[in-house]
């Protein structure tokens, strides 16, 4: 069977694509009679099969010629598997244990052949809505934000190499342009898309909508997030796309990637926790108030951006003297004024992570695509309070993120908004 065109495949045709592909059919020892296949795509855009034989396993994941929770009407680009498939490899390269090997790639066929993230590894969306505690995320997540933001900016970088490398990935230009709708402009007006949990945020939908100055800063967002390229980020990087155990921590689904702000991606898994912590009153249940938890997602944030900081700034001191074009040795090699430099940018690094996350917090209440936190909540009057709560700080913070100095002042403003 030839496959020298795009095609979607089933279980039945993937069977022939892997016994024609070496480098798939190798990983499971050529053994094709106890194979067992398993699509568990569920998620907005994509094929996802799970394939495990006795001899090896790996997961294949095939991009759609449009949104797959939408349908033909919305058409999306297929090219963005090969920027996945791009920024699995660098990342991987950069962060290892936190990103699965990938095994193959077909840019014909828009797929990827990685690693299988074998049981007990689940979604952790999923663990924070049962209520399981990851003793490492805040540190496995802030390595690999560390490492995988410090090492393509030009904190490291030469402008030659980074140019070059915001040129290649110029051409995941339609993902970017979906998330240009979907956060940054289709909340903040009447859009076919747009939905929540009516009628009880029938008001607050309109609020957002009517609300000068959440536009006024949602459009700085906007302008930095099409105009930062700071870094090679993930560019989806909420709970969805990590996958844990209590000892191991992977990212996934890096479809959305290209050089942008450094805050997008530390944004949108922080907005996800404090979705998550909203999240958790609707979970609760007279043998778990899920307190006690609550504070868990707290200091998982806090530890996750102090971390964080500490990591960034530690790769920074150490190639201070390297290639990096950003702030030349020959300037900043006074320790004071690299010290002054350092905090400053820390300081508007923390402000646009909280301003994205913000961001993302809304979008998730508002607009097109919600998060299982709040979907799993089951009477709609109980969901609608916790969504009204999540969205009633994430306006406040995306107004007023400048005020903070602090990620402990942030915490101590969630905890405020319920005392």
């Amino acid at each position: 069977m030839a496959f020298s065109e795009f095609r979607p495949l089933n279980e039945k045709s993937l069977i022939e694509y892997i016994k024609a592909t070496p480098a798939l059919s190798n990983k499971i020892g050529g053994k094709f009679d106890d194979l067992k296949i398993e699509e568990v795509g569920d998620g907005n855009l994509n094929f996802v099969y799970i394939v495990v034989g006795s001899d090896g396993s790996f997961v294949i994941k095939q991009a759609l010629p449009y949104i797959r929770c939408i349908g033909e009407s919305w058409p999306m680009t297929k090219e963005r598997a090969y920027f996945e498939a791009l920024t699995l490899k660098e990342h991987g390269r950069l962060s290892p244990e936190h990103v699965p090997e990938v095994y193959h790639f077909d840019r014909k066929m828009s797929l990827i052949g990685m690693r299988y993230l074998e049981p007990p590894h689940h979604i952790l969306r999923k663990g924070l809505i049962g209520g399981n505690e990851y003793p490492h995320l805040a540190e496995h997540m802030s390595d690999y934000m560390a490492k995988t933001l410090f090492y393509t900016s030009l904190l490291y970088l030469t402008t030659t190499e980074h140019k070059r490398a915001v040129a290649e990935y110029c051409g995941n230009v339609e993902m970017c342009r979906l998330t240009e709708q979907v956060v940054f402009s289709d909340p903040y007006k009447v859009s076919q898309y747009n939905r929540w949990t009516a009628p009880y945020l029938d008001l607050d939908a309109e609020a957002v909508r009517e609300d000068n100055i959440l536009k006024l800063e949602v459009a700085g967002l906007k302008s930095k997030f099409c105009e930062k390229a700071q870094a090679l980020i993930h560019g989806d990087l909420h709970t969805g796309s990590v996958m844990v155990t209590p000892d191991s921590t992977q990212v996934i689904d890096p479809e959305f990637a290209f050089y942008g702000p450094m805050g997008f991606d530390i944004g949108a898994f922080i907005g996800n926790l404090i979705l998550a912590y909203y999240a958790q009153a609707g979970h609760a249940d007279s043998a778990n108030d899920r307190k006690s938890y609550k504070e868990w997602i707290l200091k998982t944030i806090e530890d996750t951006w102090k971390f964080f900081d500490k990591k960034f700034v530690g790769l920074w001191d150490e190639h201070k003297d390297g290639p990096g074009e950003a702030y030349l040795p020959q300037i900043y090699n006074n320790p004071e004024l690299q010290h002054l430099v350092q905090r400053s940018y820390m300081k508007d690094l923390l402000h646009d992570t909280l301003g994205f996350g913000a961001a993302k917090m809304i979008r998730r209440i508002v607009g097109v695509a919600h998060v299982e936190d709040f979907e799993s909540i089951k009477v709609a009057s109980k969901r609608a309070e916790c969504e009204q709560q999540a969205l009633r700080f994430a306006k406040q913070l995306l107004k007023e993120r400048r005020r903070f100095e602090s990620v402990g002042e942030v915490v101590a403003a969630i905890r405020q908004t319920e005392s």
